[in-house]
């Protein structure tokens, strides 16, 4: 049976921001960390190795596969940071063209750098993933 990779563990957030060797990516992860856990309520906690979430849910599909994931999260990659929201909402796409510069995924919103978007926005963006994923899976 499939495992998931990706799972909450007890490494320390701080740490892994201080290791970041970009100044400037380093600055954006700190300020994303003030503004996910400030809309969420929640602590921030390593899931995996380099991805930051806030709350979790446990979901379970009708093909039986279930497991734990975040409620939102981020993850400084070298290229860019990824903005990880609730996916299958359709008032996704209204919240992302008010957003600034960005690309879309899947499951995944990237930046560049925190200064391309409207900090408001992914505010608005937390809270309706947040409010999503809390409707469809408790």
């Amino acid at each position: 049976m499939y495992e998931l990779k990706t799972k909450v563990n007890d490494c320390n957030v701080i740490d892994f921001i201080n290791s970041i060797e970009s100044e400037s990516k380093r600055e954006d992860t700190y300020q994303l960390l003030d503004i996910f856990t400030e809309t969420t309520g929640f602590p921030a906690k390593m899931w995996g190795d380099n991805m930051i979430g806030f709350g979790s849910y446990h979901y379970k599909y009708a093909t039986g596969h279930e497991g734990d994931a975040m409620l939102v999260g981020f993850s400084p990659r070298k290229a860019k940071m990824s903005l990880y929201m609730a996916t299958g909402d359709a008032d996704r796409e209204k919240i992302l063209k008010d957003l600034g510069k960005h690309t879309a995924g899947k499951a995944c919103v990237y930046i560049n750098k925190l200064s391309d978007i409207n900090v408001e926005i992914l505010k608005d963006m937390i809270n309706q993933s947040v409010a999503f994923l809390k409707k469809t899976y408790e």
